[in-house]
């Protein structure tokens, strides 16, 4: 997760030097929770802790990032129990209490925390501490142009191959066809390829990037990055089993060889929803729901199968189809209406992404 300026980040503080700096900061941080040793009196909002080992345990996961004012050894120890991938880590930054360095200690490209110690450093005169490789070698990161372009990254193993290719002044083999990335990357970094067949070429290890929403077999050495570029309409009868939902759902990425992982929202009609299948598909595939009224779902354009059944009980001519082509900004519409036996579900592609 990238570091937004609304992301909510924690500051943790345990002399009176780090309160001063922390003060700072929260200044030009305003999305930010000051969390401060019992034994301090801090002069702004805060939040007091007797033991810092347990606030952290409670609050790791509830922020984008974390700035320990600390020694960085203290910061270790305290996160160490919580750290799962560097897909999911919060961002970690390491302030000392004199304010002399800002250092990136955890999830420095995908977290942000290489930027949020660049901004840490910059309210109070540190300098930032940035030791991830490809940085310091001055080539591209492929993980922070995939969290920059809204990349969701498939397989994360193979980011450690694609970095060290940049860094060895290696090519790397890119197939991008909507070219999301390709200007990102200077071309002597790049070689770009044609599937063949639909297929990646060869089963080499070279390092190699693919970016598309199509399903392809690529060997393990080539990052996967899917674009979100594609809505799921979904329409149901009431208290419709969210399992039919997913299982018509998989059939109609199926049918296109289409990435569940490019699906940016499910969306349905505005009576739906309280639907408790649909909230819980939702929720399962950590998907946003969006919903639309009647009058608007009337709207959508390239709808293929109007119902005359479906509008007498909702007032809108279609519900699936209308509404995975307005989560796509009037997109097209790649598969139409597939049916079972309480529900219906369409997919439509974004024009651009």
């Amino acid at each position: 997760m990238q570091i937004h300026a609304s992301a909510k980040i924690a500051i943790w503080v345990v002399t009176p030097n780090g309160l001063k700096l922390a003060e700072q900061i929260v200044a030009g941080l305003p999305a930010t929770d000051l969390f401060v040793s019992a034994k301090l009196a801090a002069t702004i909002p805060s939040i007091s802790f007797d033991r810092m080992s347990v606030a952290v345990a409670e609050n790791f996961g509830n922020y984008a990032g974390h700035l320990f004012i600390t020694a960085t050894g203290i910061a270790v120890r305290m996160i160490a129990p919580h750290l799962l991938d560097k897909t999911k880590d919060p961002a970690v930054v390491v302030l000392d209490e004199q304010g002399q360095h800002a250092i990136s200690l955890v999830s420095g490209h995908i977290g942000g925390a290489n930027a949020l110690a660049k901004t840490i450093a910059g309210f109070v005169g540190a300098r930032p501490v940035i030791t991830t490789a490809t940085d310091v070698s001055g080539v591209p990161a492929i993980d922070t142009l995939a969290v920059e372009k809204n990349l969701v990254i498939e397989n994360p193993a193979a980011i450690k191959t694609v970095n060290m290719a940049f860094i060895r002044g290696e090519k790397i083999r890119l197939y991008d066809p909507a070219n999301i990335l390709t200007e990102a990357i200077p071309a002597s970094f790049l070689s770009r390829v044609n599937l063949q067949a639909g297929q990646w070429p060869g089963t080499d290890a070279g390092a190699g990037v693919c970016v598309t929403d199509r399903v392809i077999e690529t060997p393990e050495s080539v990052l996967v990055l899917r674009p979100r570029s594609l809505a799921a309409g979904i329409g149901c009868n009431r208290n419709t089993a969210k399992d039919e939902m997913a299982a018509l759902l998989k059939e109609a990425l199926a049918q296109q060889e289409l990435s569940l992982n490019s699906i940016k929202a499910i969306a349905s009609i505005d009576i739906k929803n309280d639907e408790p299948g649909l909230l819980a598909l939702a929720a399962e595939l950590e998907i946003p729901l969006v919903f639309y009224p009647k009058e608007e779902l009337n709207t959508a354009m390239g709808i293929e199968n109007p119902s005359a059944m479906v509008e007498t009980h909702t007032g809108a001519k279609s519900v699936c189809e209308a509404a995975a082509i307005l989560a796509t900004g009037q997109g097209s519409l790649i598969v139409p209406k597939k049916k079972s036996k309480n529900a219906t579900v369409a997919l439509a592609r974004a024009a651009s992404i």
